[in-house]
This record gives C-alpha cells, sequence and structure tokens, in this order.
C-alpha cells in the first residue's frame, strides 16, 4: 500500500498545480512587527503550584445567576449587566451577592491562563501593536508572530509545517473543505464523477467541527461520508475494504470530548499501512496534555509518523486561543488557498499569539509543559485521585458519567451547584437521548482535596457503583 499512500502527495500536487492554472493560489506574506518577543527575563517558569494558578478553578457566579440556574430558567445573560435581574416576589432577597464555585467543567487542563508570563506577553504586545488584527490572513492579519508560532507548533507535532486559525472549529471546516476541493479540482467535468469524490470515514462520535466540515463536503458534490462505529475498528476496515473510491480519508478526535475516551491509535496506524488511506487526527484535548514533551495523543502512542494532519487548539491546554493544522507545505498551501472558514475568517489577534512566544521563538505552552512538568504530572495524578476514590476506571482527565435520562442529569448539576461545584449536564442533542450525563473535567491546578471533596458530593446525588463512564452505542451525530 506505499504506492497508494503516497498517492495523496501526488493528489495534493496535482491539485495545486490546478490552482496555479487557474491563479487561485493565495499567499501568506508576513507583516514584520518590531519587537516580536518578549525579552529573555520576562519569561519564567514555576516548580509548583502558585496562588495565581488557583483562579483557573475558583470562580464567582452572581445570585441572579445562580438563581437561575437552580431554577432552570433560561437566560442570555443580562443579570450580569442589568443587576439582580430577579425579583424578590418570586425568589426571596437575596443576602448574598455572588457564590464562589469550584470549576470542574473547563478545559483549561494545565491552569495555563492565568499563567503570569502569558499574560505578560499578550500585555506587552497590546501595549506595542494594539489588539486588532486589521483584516485576515491573506489581506494584512499575518504577521512575524504568526509566522514564529506556526514553526513552533509544526516542531511541536513533528511535522513540516502548521497553518493558524481564528479557532479549531474553523481548522476543522477548513480541512474538510480543502480535503473535498481536491476531487473537485482533478475533475474531468464540471463536478466530479463519483469515483473521482474523496471517501471521507469519520468516527461517529466525532466533534460538531468536523461533522459539520464534511457535510459541507458532501453538500459540495466533492466527498463521500462513511461513519463507523465509536472506534470500531473491525467495522471500519469493512467499510474501508468494500469501499471502491481510491482517495480514502480517516478523520478522528483523538481524545474524544463527551466520553474522555482514546481513538484507537495503534490500530489506526496498522489500517493505514493496509488500505492507505490519510490519517487525520483532531487532537485538541490532546495537545499538551498527553505525551513526554506534551505533542499529544501521537506521541503518547509513539504514532506521530503515521499521522498526517493534526488538528489542534490553543485555547485548552494552552490556556489562549485559536486553532492550528500541523501539516506538509504542500497541505498549508492548498488549505490556505481552499479553506473558506481561514480564507474569510480575520486572523488571531496579535497579543494572543504572542501569549505563547517566549524570548528563543518556542511556543510558550511547549516551554511550560517541558519546563514545568509538574503540571502534566499533576493532572494525571488526579486522574488516578478520581479512579481510586470512587473505583471508576477512567483513562483521561475527561470524566463522562452516564446518568441516563436528561432530568437526573439536570438534578444532579443542581445539587453539585448547591455544593459549590461548576459541573454542567450534557443533554441531546450534544448526546444521544437517555445518555445524559455529567461532564467532569480534572486539571492540573485541582488538588487532591478538591477531588475528594467533589467525589463526596457526586456521591450525594449520583450512584457512583452503578455509573456507566462510556457510551458504546457508536451514536452517529451525521
Amino acid at each position: 500500500m506505499e504506492m497508494e499512500a503516497n498517492s495523496w502527495d501526488n493528489w495534493v500536487e496535482q491539485a495545486l498545480s490546478r490552482l496555479h492554472t487557474l491563479k487561485l493560489i493565495r499567499s501568506l506574506r508576513p507583516i514584520r512587527l518590531p519587537n516580536p518577543l518578549p525579552a529573555l527575563h520576562d519569561f519564567e517558569v514555576f516548580h509548583r503550584l502558585s496562588p495565581w494558578d488557583r483562579s483557573a478553578v475558583e470562580i464567582n457566579i452572581s445570585e441572579p445567576t445562580f438563581l437561575k440556574w437552580v431554577h432552570e430558567i433560561p437566560s442570555s445573560g443580562d443579570e450580569a449587566a442589568c443587576g439582580d435581574g430577579l425579583d424578590d416576589e418570586n425568589f426571596g432577597a437575596s443576602h448574598k451577592k455572588s457564590r464562589d464555585l469550584l470549576l470542574f467543567s473547563g478545559n483549561d487542563y494545565l491552569g495555563l491562563s492565568s499563567h503570569p508570563t502569558i499574560g505578560n506577553a499578550a500585555a506587552k504586545a497590546a501595549q506595542e501593536h494594539g489588539m486588532g488584527p486589521r483584516g485576515s490572513a491573506l489581506v494584512c492579519g499575518y504577521t512575524n508572530y504568526h509566522r514564529l508560532l506556526e514553526s513552533c507548533l509544526a516542531d511541536l507535532k513533528k511535522k513540516e509545517d502548521c497553518l493558524l486559525c481564528p479557532t479549531g472549529f474553523a481548522a476543522n471546516m477548513a480541512l474538510m473543505v480543502a480535503l473535498g476541493n481536491i476531487s473537485s479540482l482533478l475533475s474531468t467535468g464540471e463536478k466530479p464523477l463519483r469515483d473521482e469524490r474523496v471517501a471521507i470515514f469519520s468516527d461517529a462520535l466525532n466533534h460538531a467541527s468536523i461533522i459539520d466540515g464534511i457535510r459541507l463536503a458532501e453538500r459540495q458534490g466533492s466527498a463521500e461520508i462513511f461513519v463507523y462505529r465509536h472506534c470500531d475498528m473491525p467495522h471500519l476496515n469493512k467499510l474501508l475494504s468494500s469501499c471502491t473510491l481510491k482517495k480514502k480519508v480517516v478523520v478522528t478526535d483523538s481524545l474524544f470530548s463527551m466520553d474522555g475516551d482514546f481513538a484507537p491509535m495503534v490500530e489506526l496506524a496498522k489500517l493505514r499501512k493496509k488500505h492507505g488511506f490519510l490519517l487525520v487526527i483532531d487532537d485538541a484535548h490532546g495537545t499538551f496534555v498527553c505525551g513526554k514533551n506534551g505533542g499529544g495523543v501521537a506521541e503518547e502512542f509513539n504514532c506521530e509518523s503515521d499521522v498526517d494532519i493534526c488538528v489542534g487548539t490553543l485555547s485548552k491546554a494552552a490556556g489562549c486561543h485559536g486553532g492550528f493544522i500541523a501539516c506538509s507545505k504542500r497541505w498549508k498551501q492548498l488549505i490556505l488557498s481552499r479553506g473558506r472558514s481561514f480564507i474569510f475568517s480575520t486572523a488571531i489577534p496579535v497579543p494572543v499569539v504572542a501569549a505563547t512566544l517566549d524570548a528563543s521563538s518556542q511556543n510558550a505552552a511547549v516551554v511550560v509543559s517541558k519546563k514545568e512538568k509538574w503540571r502534566r504530572t499533576a493532572i494525571w495524578n488526579r486522574v488516578r485521585d478520581f479512579r481510586a476514590l470512587t473505583g471508576i476506571p477512567i483513562g483521561s482527565p475527561i470524566i463522562s458519567l452516564i446518568v441516563g435520562s436528561e432530568e437526573k442529569a439536570l438534578q444532579a448539576s443542581r445539587h453539585l451547584l448547591k455544593s459549590g461545584f461548576h459541573v454542567t449536564a450534557i443533554r441531546p442533542p450534544t448526546v444521544p437521548p437517555n445518555s445524559c450525563r455529567l461532564r467532569v473535567t480534572l486539571t492540573s491546578v485541582h488538588t487532591t482535596e478538591d477531588v475528594k471533596k467533589l467525589t463526596v458530593a457526586l456521591s450525594d446525588c449520583i450512584s457512583l457503583s452503578q455509573i456507566r463512564v462510556y457510551s458504546s452505542s457508536g451514536y452517529a451525530r451525521l
């Protein structure tokens, strides 16, 4: 299958040649900003939990927000700007103006959103260069800051290059549309014939951004979609074996955001060698959390070379904002020329990009991940704490406690809220009916004592001994 695997390089090259002929190749022209990096003495790392770390999980909500949440009253957030927003006649006089909560539902896995080095870098860039990026990346929003960050992320993911996108959602949308464009560009007619289309094989529980992207590619007539049961490799193998289309792509979350389980990376790598497909992973929840160097799930399972394209985000464990696509230079050129959610979006603001850079042109999150090793050690220690305290065999910092009905999930969430914990109930259409759940996330800045208090509160509202962790329904959200 080596020839088939190499065929993707040929198809991308042919597509780029077609774009050149049509004069549709787009280019990034970096605007040079002075002093693109903070001074060495501004970059600090810390070797233990510091007071500011706790602000990543210790939060506060207003009493009106609390009451609306408890009573399941819909809210558009107006009470935060308009005062109480609730009359005393219905809810009683409120003696407290706010409530302190411990956050167990965020994605700031390493607690870096409150890291002073990241904040200082962003503030310095904002003061020197302003906030707005001024335009899209292809017009005037792309700078030497952006280019440096792309190089750092490419190194982290062991890829030739990288493309920054406004969000992780935009990154997946741009990639899926670009995939479909290959069949359109190489078509012998106005529209691709069936055997010219791209076959995209998608895990049943992939993220909404992947689903929306492949739906758009399918609607444009450039792709056929095959959904395989969640992490079911025999089913995927069967679909691949029976598919007669040449251009095959398998796309999967690496660490699933709602179920907390890992994609079977080793098995996927074996199937890739067998069938010669392009392997794309969305490593949003694994980047900086998994792997010795924070390289993500592929590094954790020692299969980085088997992943062709890796989508990631800076808005979770990196504590910042934005998305990226780590890939080859050919793929980058194709995506920036055909990925509409990249082309027509404003670029990431310079201060946000600067927040991830240090004085040696390194990604700040990479440096923190390498030098502040205690953070990754701590988050996996919290996973072990939760497992030991509850007996539930969790395998990642994302804990999906399936309770069944919508009402049970809402009741449990309200109980936890009253007990001082911010844990949201996940309901349809995000998950299938009767598999409603509490989604608990652990971070490096939670303590063992925090986890103990949470498990006590959980045991008061749900039966931990009867909890299902992972859904096995293979529910397709397409």
